[in-house]
């Protein structure tokens, strides 16, 4: 429990769920965004068959409850205004109507099950782009839905009747949190789905009927500041207010609100966001275009690169390779090692993304010598989150007349200042790191903020107290060049395999 002694009084606090791909964290803020208490509880990823990735709903949503009721417990007599809600994005959930519980394991956003009803739609690529921004991929959510509609027939009933209901996890913690009383999701979590339409901010009727999705299953899409009911919890009532999806709430909490600022969540994968502003663009190729938020009925877009293995690499190293017993071990391995010394992990276990989005793409560790060893292994890991970076950044710098002067980076491995040197130095322009990991619930707080006019405006946002540690590149241009070619030669010996 930490002070919440502050020279302001009577405070008010603000409550935040963090629904991430490996654990769920109840936080509390203050009014200026300074992070005073939380709670975590992983919960288990399961893989059926390769490439499948699931998530127990039910585990999850008994760990929100968990995470809740600890943080309340320890602060009582706290003052506490809301509840907002980030998550990870595209994984779905089908529940029932009724009671809320999952009628199907949540089908995860790393999980490529779904591969071959993509390819079933490939005459309608253009038609899909120019209508969500995004690439037909089994990455976003609506390939996931079909799936279950193709393989569960009862499922398939059950939506259509109305029984059971599709949604994102902010979504599926909303219907649960309120007790079936609200079926709504944000405007950030309904882009991803590859079924939203980002000009006209609308569930597309025509996107549905070639997924055959069920218009009537889904949610409503309200604005991320808008209120989605109330939460009882621990005999408090609190308002639903402050929803966005874990990369566009880290956006936001960096306040990147101008054209041509950029962030970088160093998370399980890891996206990366360039603001835009209000006209909707045509992407880069290998790029996408998403909503970044929609305030006061006007969107703010940007271009996004995504990576599908970035910090999941580091945890395949010790879950499944076992050659770390702990995180903590991965710096000081690395640092043994003057360089890679010619050794590239290619960490495509669920595919490739940006810029290459090859699906059938697989990992491979490359450059092997009699003389390599676990160090290798776990500095070519690490390494590998930079090399996709600088993979998406380069694709969004094509042809792309917004310029990228800085980079602000959050998410768990920001503390590994190895990796965010080596990012710097690979980029070539300056890494911003939040000192506090957790910008993703911060920017669902800041806009529960604006939709209870406790802030009232971005302005007011951008002006509130904000601390980073700054990397500035120091390696010599040619050195990090010839670090990134033995990226590219590794890469297409594994596309080649």
């Amino acid at each position: 429990k930490l002070n919440l002694q502050c020279t302001e009084a009577p405070m008010t606090y603000f409550l935040a769920i963090d629904q991430s791909t490996s654990a769920t964290k109840a936080l509390l803020f203050d009014a200026v965004g300074n992070l005073l208490d939380k709670e975590s509880r992983e919960h288990e990823q399961h893989y059926p068959q390769p490439g499948w990735v699931e998530h127990d709903a039910e585990e999850i949503w008994q760990n929100t409850l968990l995470t809740l009721q600890a943080l309340l417990a320890r602060h009582a007599e706290v003052n506490i205004a809301s509840l907002s809600i980030t998550n990870q994005r595209e994984t779905i959930v089908v529940f029932d109507r009724d009671s809320g519980r999952p009628l199907h394991p949540a089908i995860v956003w790393q999980c490529r099950r779904s591969v071959a009803l993509c390819e079933e739609h490939t005459k309608h690529e253009e038609l899909i782009q120019a209508r969500t921004g995004l690439r037909l991929d089994a990455y976003f959510s609506a390939s996931k839905i079909q799936w279950l509609i193709r393989h569960h027939p009862e499922l398939k009933a059950k939506l259509e009747t109305g029984e059971a209901l599709i949604g994102t996890m902010d979504c599926y913690l909303i219907y649960r949190l309120t007790g079936g009383a609200i079926f709504a999701t944000d405007y950030t979590n309904a882009c991803r789905t590859l079924l939203f339409d980002i000009d006209r901010l609308r569930w597309d009727e025509e996107l549905c009927a070639l997924f055959e999705v069920p218009v009537q299953a889904l949610p409503e899409v309200r604005e991320s500041s808008a209120q989605f009911g109330e939460a009882t919890l621990a005999e408090r009532t609190l308002p639903i207010c402050g929803v966005m999806g874990d990369s566009q709430a880290a956006l936001f909490a960096q306040r990147c609100f101008a054209p041509g600022s950029a962030k970088v969540t160093f998370g399980t994968g890891s996206s990366i966001l360039l603001n835009i502003g209000a006209e909707l663009q045509s992407p880069p190729p290998g790029v996408v275009t998403t909503l970044a938020w929609v305030l006061n009925g006007t969107p703010t877009y940007a271009f996004e690169g995504i990576i599908i293995s970035s910090a999941a690499t580091l945890a395949w190293l010790r879950d499944q390779l076992g050659v770390l017993h702990d995180f903590a071990e991965i710096e000081p391995l690395a640092r043994e090692l003057p360089d890679n010394e010619g050794v590239y992990l290619v960490p495509a276990f669920m595919g490739l993304g940006l810029p290459h989005w090859q699906p059938s793409a697989r990992a491979a560790i490359v450059g092997l010598s009699a003389q390599s060893d676990r160090r290798h292994v776990v500095r070519a890991g690490l390494e590998s989150i930079a090399y996709q970076l600088r993979d998406a950044i380069d694709a969004m710098r094509k042809d792309n007349e917004i310029p990228l002067h800085r980079l602000h980076g959050d998410g768990g491995a920001t503390t590994n200042q190895l990796l965010m040197q080596f990012t710097a130095d690979l980029i070539g322009v300056p890494l911003n790191v939040a000192t506090m990991s957790d910008c993703s619930p911060l920017g669902a707080m800041f806009s529960g903020m604006l939709g209870l006019n406790v802030r009232r405006s971005l302005d007011e946002l951008a002006a509130l107290p904000q601390t980073d540690v700054v990397y500035q590149p120091v390696m010599a241009a040619e050195q990090s060049e010839r670090f990134y070619a033995g990226w590219q030669r590794a890469v297409r010996q594994t596309l080649c395999a």
